[in-house]
């Protein structure tokens, strides 16, 4: 549990690390964000390293409760399940990822690999791929976890993409191309 100071530390950190990248956010900032002392910003979190750890572990729990919701509210069947997640996806991005996926720019930025922030990223992608499996178990996929990769590649390149915003609607043609995969696996579609 944060302390009051703890929540709005974390809470600029946050906002600045996304939205100005994480090497260009220095704790003066953050502090005079968050309307604290650079003493209460190392007395709640002990470094800088620790602080974006602690975001990219509370950004991984947002994005992880969004998904397993919207995926969960689609339907009971696993062919409706794996697209939902890129629905999901695309909506995630018009509200939450005007920048791309906030895990693979913080990659981009921090390459050590000691970085407790790294030990965070590479976590929630294999939760992803995981997940991934999970939904393409059922589906009746010939290799469910030879699937799940694919689909793993598609929904992250429409994440770097739209960040990029090099496609117009990376989400949607990852969807689409997830149909085609689906199809292709042989999986029974309702």
């Amino acid at each position: 549990m944060l302390t009051p100071g703890g929540r709005k530390i974390l809470d600029a950190a946050s906002g600045l690390f996304y939205g100005r990248g994480i090497n260009a956010v220095g704790v003066d900032l953050i502090a005079r964000e968050a309307g604290v002392t650079k003493k209460t910003l190392y007395d709640r979190f002990g470094s800088k390293e620790t602080l974006v750890a602690a975001y990219l572990r509370e950004r991984d729990q947002r994005w992880r409760d969004w998904l397993t919701g919207r995926v969960e509210a689609a339907g009971d069947t696993p062919y409706a399940r794996v697209l939902a997640a890129f629905d999901a996806l695309a909506e995630w991005m018009r509200r939450e990822n005007p920048r791309g996926c906030g895990f693979v720019n913080a990659a981009a930025e921090l390459p050590d690999a000691s970085h407790p922030g790294r030990a965070v990223i590479e976590g929630q992608k294999h939760w992803m791929r995981g997940y991934l499996r999970e939904l393409c178990a059922g589906t009746g996929a010939a290799d469910p976890a030879e699937l799940a990769d694919e689909l793993l590649l598609l929904y992250e390149g429409a994440t770097v993409l739209g960040g990029l915003e090099i496609t117009p609607a990376p989400a949607a043609t990852a969807r689409s191309l997830a149909v085609l995969a689906l199809e292709r696996a042989g999986c029974r579609h309702p």
